[in-house]
């Protein structure tokens, strides 16, 4: 039988910021959270393009993007940590059936719930050659939370939670994504209150 102090796990789930969440860096945001354990979590906001497209991020680094499809992609501000940073959010390169034992990439994280996340630039240089993975969100920096913080927000309903779909996040207009999350939680931003409540 499962204890009661099993330890929250919302890995490959996203967060919806609640209304009343005015943090610059989070208001009417979606965070896809890419790993939660008792020592924190981190996530990426997928919903906050930057003024820079995928283009323009690939001269900065020097490289010729081949993949025209990409090209006015934004680039997301996916959290207030390390700005500088380059995080990309992709579907895993191969099939479970014909996934190598290494990643194909320098730095992967494969996430439970089937996407992965490369931090390391061996993603983008495959990508500007024309291959790589086939639908990616990038971002610029992270979200992070320490030990027990992202669960005191979630009593303080700063979040909703409910299991991430990738089509939210590469099928769906970037100013459809707060909605699109809230529906699979059959909820509408209308019918949310600003005000915390407790019982």
């Amino acid at each position: 039988m499962a204890s009661d102090s099993a330890p929250m796990n919302l890995t490959h789930h996203f967060l919806i910021a609640m209304p009343g969440l005015e943090d610059k860096a989070f208001h009417r945001s979606v965070v896809y959270l890419c790993e939660h354990s008792e020592r924190g979590a981190l996530g990426l906001v997928i919903n906050k393009p930057s003024d820079i497209n995928l283009k323009v991020l690939f001269e900065k680094i020097e490289l010729h993007l081949s993949r025209p499809e990409l090209g006015d992609s934004p680039v997301f501000q996916g959290g207030p940590v390390q700005t500088e940073r380059g995080f990309v959010l992709h579907e895993p390169v191969f099939a479970d059936a014909d996934k190598p034992e290494e990643s194909v990439y320098a730095s992967t994280m494969t996430i439970p719930g089937g996407l992965e996340m490369t931090t390391s630039k061996d993603v983008l240089e495959a990508m500007a050659t024309g291959s790589g993975p086939r639908r990616v969100l990038v971002s610029l920096g992270y979200a992070a939370w320490g030990g027990g913080q992202l669960e005191s927000e979630l009593a303080e309903n700063s979040w909703l939670t409910v299991g991430a779909d990738p089509a939210v996040i590469f099928d769906t207009p970037i100013g459809e994504r707060y909605d699109k999350a809230l529906l699979l939680l059959g909820l509408e931003a209308w019918t949310l209150s600003p005000d915390a409540g407790h019982a």
